[in-house]
């Protein structure tokens, strides 16, 4: 790939923020290596790998990649036989523990052959636990070993500390000594090397025998190892040596058990770097929202929403960019800072970045064509960093890109012709697409030039695009219109700004005939697109809302369905106990019948027997006018109630179900009534207004049922664990008991779950004739698990 290129699309500023997020050396090695490829299968494998890691990212959250060292040059080393350095085994130790975390990141049940590339590099990593663990317990820091590393290296420094603490108490006792306190300078016991020593003063040397070993920057004070100490300082020295062969010892012994899983260890290394390349970029992608692009070799590009990812994501607008089916030479028009520059850099970045195996901050559906080559003059004067160049500069690189473009290359040019005489710069800009459309080189151009808008007009597989710009508030919108070419503002701008009418209209005088034309030609253009944008929204709109309003139909009818044949369904159920009680019943009679024959007495018997077929006859009329009668009857249970009127509350009498008039009865005695969610046809005589039911109760002493009531009704239900259906007759039954026992305030204990039964209930409540008001519970009530009810 052009190394001009990478560098002009600020593709090592991509590099920059991927290595931020690597976090290892070896990692970042391979972040740095990486470039841009033009083989289709590997950039396919490559996004791949990306996709992978986002995955594993999403899934499981980041991954334990601390402490993972390159620890390459350490076992070379031990390949040659020298041995590590405690430093280097803690490396070791870490870079077994990184794998081994890296597996218990994965999961215990990781599959190998899952498809997905990270499973199948953890799962072969290799651990070992048993040198871990030796390692660990044997050093403590790169200058510490633990006594732990050896039984002889824990002997060897209990008795070095003996020995020390003899020779101190040997060394305090001299200090403290009243006799001797006045040589002393300091009654302290310290060292010089590795021997105790006591600060003597200069003109007592001769009255303390022993070695001297040091004396103080002034000659005040000399330090003096008395005799009575040497011979236990030297036995400490000897203890040293030991020590320090026995810890070289330990060195070489790990060294050992490291030298034999060299083999293992450096495939580790190799895994774990690409690892940690594999989630940089799948970081990179998560932190950018990007998504992984479709691959092509046809030369098509569609970018949906795409956002350069080296402007601001608060501020970046985002653009909806395509190419190489119906054209593959784009002009790109507007005014300066409104955008073009952003937009050739945007696909020219995209497209490296997919040949990268990286992801787009795109939307889905965005789509990726495979270059052999990229080649990029962009403007310096519209780089952050940058200055201007100068025509001569730009005509030497446009010359190398035509020498090496083809049909499988992406060329992108930034104010192609420009810093020229503008009659000259036009035609050679004409010139240029013209040949590189004639090759097949997909071509995205910027340019102030109306010649080449005419161009592409007029021109087979070129189009037009252009960066909108708001006259009103002379700014740019950043918005990339294709299909529209973009008009000049230049009058527009400057009577926005100031400037009289009189010369605005001289200077359009200047015009020709045709340049006024093509002017009045993208106005009318721009006009159509704005309409038809508006209208296509307004269509999308009222889609979505015919959308909302079909499912809610369906919803309410499947509801009404349902309800009805729950009502169906518990008519039935409540038939079929009937007529199984009234059969007990009869076999009860019969058996009594059969027991009363057998007695003696004729009179009694007659007149039990005459009872039981009473009673008998009693119940077979009762079950039968059950089994006859509609599940709504047309009539006869009550006295109809007069002038019944919509939102009137009444009770349906054979049902024992409360409902609100919505149709007043017709000729026919016949009454629309809304019970729950269902609206039933029900005749006026079963009809009974709750009023005169309450009235009712009060004058057949029912009244003392309420009394009942109060005493034995709770003031809160709990239907957890219940279905909808089985919670709402509950409720329903539930409120009728509440309203007689004259309760004011309920509690439905529903729980928060998914929030279902609690919906179910609310709506339900709308409807009830008993409920004033509800709410949900407040802190300490339950909250939201709970629902208060006021009752009427």
């Amino acid at each position: 790939m052009n190394e001009k290129t990478l560098r002009v699309l600020e593709f090592d500023k991509i590099i920059d923020k991927l290595l931020s997020r690597a976090a290892t050396s070896l990692g970042k090695d391979m972040v740095r290596e990486l470039k841009p490829e033009a083989d289709n299968m590997k950039i396919r494998d490559m996004l791949k790998e990306t996709d992978d890691g986002v995955t594993y990212i999403l899934r499981k959250g980041s991954p334990p990649l601390g402490a993972i060292h390159d620890i390459r040059a350490s076992l070379k080393r031990a390949e040659l036989g020298a041995t590590l350095g405690p430093g280097e085994l803690l490396k070791v130790a870490d870079l077994l523990r990184a794998c081994r975390n890296l597996k218990g990141y994965a999961g215990d049940n990781i599959v190998k052959d899952d498809g997905n590339c990270v499973s199948s590099l953890i799962s072969a990593l290799e651990v070992n636990k048993r040198i871990e663990d030796k390692i660990s317990i044997a050093i403590i820091s790169e200058e510490e070993i633990s006594d732990a590393a050896s039984t002889a290296l824990a002997t060897i420094r209990r008795q070095i500390r003996e020995k020390q603490n003899s020779i101190r108490d040997k060394l305090n006792d001299i200090v403290k000594n009243s006799r001797y306190q006045k040589f002393m300078q300091e009654s302290i016991v310290t060292m010089r090397g590795d021997r105790y020593v006591i600060p003597v003063k200069q003109e007592y040397r001769n009255e303390i025998q022993g070695l001297v070993h040091d004396s103080s920057g002034s000659g005040a004070t000399i330090f003096i190892e008395p005799l009575s100490v040497v011979e236990a300082n030297n036995g400490i020295k000897q203890l040293m040596i030991k020590e320090q062969v026995e810890i070289e010892r330990i060195l070489q012994e790990l060294t050992g058990e490291v030298a034999v899983i060299i083999e293992p260890l450096k495939a580790n290394i190799s895994m774990l770097a690409t690892l940690d390349f594999i989630f940089a970029k799948a970081k990179l992608s998560a932190d950018y929202r990007c998504v992984s692009p479709k691959i092509n070799c046809e030369g098509n590009i569609i970018i949906k929403k795409g956002r350069h990812p080296l402007i601001d994501q608060k501020a970046v607008v985002p653009i909806d960019f395509w190419i190489g089916k119906e054209f593959k030479t784009l002009v790109v028009t507007g005014p300066n800072t409104g955008g073009k520059t952003v937009t050739l850099k945007t696909v020219g970045l995209f497209t490296l970045m997919a040949q990268a195996g990286l992801h787009i901050p795109a939307n889905e559906g965005s789509e990726i064509s495979v270059f052999k080559k990229v080649f990029a003059d962009i403007g310096d004067e519209q780089s952050i960093e940058q200055s201007l160049s100068t025509f001569s500069s730009h005509m030497k690189n446009i010359v190398g890109i035509l020498k090496e473009a083809d049909d499988k290359s992406l060329a992108l040019f930034d104010e192609l012709g420009a810093g020229t005489d503008p009659t000259e710069g036009a035609a050679l800009a004409i010139s240029i697409l013209d040949h590189l459309r004639s090759i097949g080189t997909v071509t995205v151009s910027t340019t102030h030039y109306s010649e080449l808008k005419v161009y592409a007009i007029t021109t087979e597989d070129v189009e037009n695009a252009c960066c909108e710009f708001n006259v009103e508030t002379l700014r740019p919108t950043y918005n990339l219109l294709i299909g529209v070419p973009g008009k000049s503002n230049a009058f527009a701008i400057s009577k926005r700004l100031g400037l009289s009418d009189e010369i605005i209209d001289m200077a359009k005088e200047r015009l020709t005939t045709e340049e006024v034309k093509f002017e009045d030609m993208l106005i009318s253009i721009e006009k159509n697109r704005s309409q038809a944008e508006k209208d296509k929204m307004q269509t999308e709109a009222l889609k979505l809302e015919i959308e909302k309003l079909r499912n809610d139909l369906a919803n309410q009818i499947k509801k009404t369905n349902d309800q009805k044949e729950k009502v169906m369904r518990e008519a039935r159920e409540e038939a079929r106990k009937i007529y199984l009680q009234a059969k007990r019943d009869a076999e009860d009679i019969l058996s009594e019948m059969r027991k009363l024959e057998r007695e003696r007495d004729t009179v009694q018997r007659n007149k039990a027997v005459e009872e039981m077929r009473l009673k008998l006859k009693k119940n077979v009329d009762n079950l039968d006018e059950a089994l006859t009668e509609s599940i709504l009857p047309k009539h006869g249970y009550v006295k109809p109630p007069q002038n019944l009127k919509p939102g009137d509350s009444v009770v349906i009498v054979n049902l024992n179900q409360k409902g609100t008039i919505i149709t007043p009865p017709d000729k026919d005695g016949q009454a629309v009534v809304q019970a729950g969610v269902m609206k039933i046809n029900v005749h006026v005589t079963n009809l009974r207004l709750v009023d005169e039911q309450k009235a009712e109760i009060k004058k057949t002493g029912s009244g003392r049922i309420g009394v009942s009531k109060t005493k034995t009704i709770s003031t809160e239900i709990d239907l957890r664990g219940m279905n909808l259906e089985e919670a709402l007759e509950a409720v329903d039954k539930y409120l009728d008991d509440a309203s007689i026992a004259g309760l004011k305030e309920v509690t439905l204990i529903h729980g928060k779950g998914t929030g279902v039964l609690r919906s179910g209930i609310q709506q339900y409540l709308k409807v009830n004739s008993h409920v004033a008001s509800y709410r949900l519970g407040k802190y300490g009530e339950g909250e939201a698990g709970v629902t208060v009810v006021e009752v009427i």
